[in-house]
């Protein structure tokens, strides 16, 4: 099982104003330490940290297109949570993508928004399947 995916940030403060939001909105709680900070869903659950980058490592800034991670997915507990974060991300202002075809942006029953952090981190909230 996955025990965790640490994420480096430009500015860890201004990752957090976006972050802490919309993990809440999934049940995450916020946990900080001093280069950054965690969210949290259970003891037992996988959990995503942020970090602070070092100056010279910020560089070209993250892009999904290369080599590395390509987008982070996190589970909803149902299309009406998936729902509210999407609601959450408009009303925010927050990049949405592929918002034109949403719910179904992917395919045919797999109910999900997507979005971009402030490094334009892609993340997905995905609703259990139905049936």
């Amino acid at each position: 099982m996955l025990h965790h995916v640490e994420i480096y940030v430009r500015d860890v403060e201004r990752s957090r104003a976006f972050w802490t939001p919309f993990m809440a909105l999934l049940g995450y709680e916020e946990e900080r330490w001093s280069q950054g900070v965690n969210y949290l869903l259970g003891e037992q659950d996988p959990y995503v940290c942020l970090v602070q980058a070092p100056p010279e490592h910020q560089g070209a800034g993250y892009h999904r297109r290369r080599v590395g991670l390509n987008h982070l997915a996190l589970r909803a507990p149902s299309r009406a949570k998936v729902d509210d974060v999407r609601r959450w991300l408009k009303d925010g202002g927050h990049p949405l993508l592929y918002d034109d075809r949403y719910p179904f942006a992917t395919a045919p029953g797999y109910y999900a928004v997507f979005c971009e952090d402030p490094d334009r981190i892609k993340l997905e909230v995905v609703a259990p399947s139905e049936g």
